[in-house]
């Protein structure tokens, strides 16, 4: 299934977008698209069913806004250095571990909205990258199997960075990845069973109209499984929570001087195989 939200902000509904590509109406059925959800299967069996009896009225998508694609997610985790690709551009050795950031939920806006470029910004960034959503509380996971059960779907996250902020004012990378709207996330929560194998996907990324990123997950250096394994070892993760799993190749960072930083009237464009696509335009804070 292809869940989404759509609607103006805090005000949006549940909707699935179906195998013909036709935007349906889920609010009969439930109220949001929330870990609540996630973690019921008999309701997720509900919602397939009518789906698959053609039961959902339509929605007319003309003028009407995608929101994130998750309800009040309790904690956004993330992955940093995780594609040999991009270690190499930026010439960083390979972690022997995954690197855990976490970003504050309030960073979160549908795959269409405005991008702020915040106040005082020289080296504001992109990061495309797939987005893991757990279905199942996880804790101590010991297995590959295991973690691949957590796993209620997947979607499309744009990880918007401050690499001033992030490295050259001290601290943690918190400072330059906690700004307002660097997580635009959607515009589909693609449930498991829709993506066979999760390193297959190609991940692609545009800056007015030019290819900067252009990879794949199997360049990850750790896997989609092991990492929700990984991280489940030092926090609970639970149903509507997300993970970020990391970027490929192709970041502004990695590019000569002078370096591409985004700016006002930007438009960036990302994509992931199966997923759908996001497109923001960048603005002042």
């Amino acid at each position: 299934m292809k869940l989404l939200r759509v609607g103006p902000v805090g005000a949006e509904r549940p909707a699935l977008l179906d195998r013909q590509g036709v935007l349906r109406d889920l609010s009969s059925l439930v109220t949001d698209i929330d870990g609540a959800l996630l973690g019921d299967s008999a309701v997720l069996g509900r919602i397939r069913a009518a789906a698959a009896a053609g039961m959902l009225p339509r929605l007319e998508p003309a003028g009407l806004r995608t929101g994130p694609p998750v309800a009040r997610i309790g904690k956004i985790v993330c992955i940093g250095l995780n594609y040999h690709d991009h270690a190499r551009e930026t010439g960083a050795a390979v972690p022997a571990e995954p690197i855990v950031f976490m970003k504050a939920p309030d960073t979160v806006v549908g795959p269409d909205d405005p991008v702020l470029v915040p106040r005082g910004s020289v080296k504001t960034d992109w990061e495309a990258e797939l987005a893991v959503v757990i279905g199942r509380t996880a804790r101590y996971l010991e297995t590959d199997e295991e973690a691949r059960a957590a796993v209620a779907g997947y979607t499309i996250a744009h990880d918007v960075s401050e690499r001033e902020f992030q490295i050259e004012r001290g601290g943690q990378w918190d400072k330059g990845k906690n700004c307002e709207t660097f997580n635009p996330l959607g515009p589909w929560l693609v449930t498991a069973d829709e993506v066979p194998d999760p390193q297959a996907l190609g991940v692609r990324l545009w800056v007015n109209g030019a290819l900067r990123q252009d990879g794949t997950t199997a360049e990850q250096i750790f896997p989609v499984a092991e990492v929700v394994r990984y991280v489940s070892r030092f926090m609970t993760l639970y149903p509507g929570d997300v993970i970020n799993t990391g970027t490929p190749a192709g970041v502004a960072m990695g590019c000569p001087d002078p370096k591409p930083y985004l700016r006002a009237g930007d438009v960036v464009e990302l994509e992931i195989d199966g997923l759908g696509r996001q497109r923001q335009v960048l603005k002042d804070a």
